[in-house]
Order: C-alpha cells, then structure tokens, then sequence
C-alpha cells in the first residue's frame, strides 16, 4: 500500500464514523425518522405517543 491508499482508507473511515455517530445521537434523541425534514413534528410520532 502507498500513502495515497491509507490516506484515502483513512478518510472513507472518518466519514463512515461520523455517519454512525450522527445516527446514534440522533436516536437517543428520539428522532423516529433521521434525515426527514419533517422529522420534528411527524405524524408517526405523535401517533406513537397516543398510542402508548
């Protein structure tokens, strides 16, 4: 390996890291649908809600 291939491997790791860790907070939040716009006030959450 050359240092062009460990520098691109090492740079595909970081953004695959932070795309995990930026799911993970988001579901700890409670973000039911991640990504979606309208994800704050979605009307699946609020049914889930109710229905609890």
């Amino acid at each position: 390996m050359n240092t062009s291939t460990i520098i691109a491997l090492m740079a595909v790791a970081l953004i695959l890291f932070l795309a995990i860790r930026y799911l993970v907070k988001e579901k700890k939040k409670g973000t039911k649908c991640i990504g979606c716009p309208q994800a704050g006030s979605c009307q699946k959450k609020h049914l889930e809600t109710y229905l609890k």
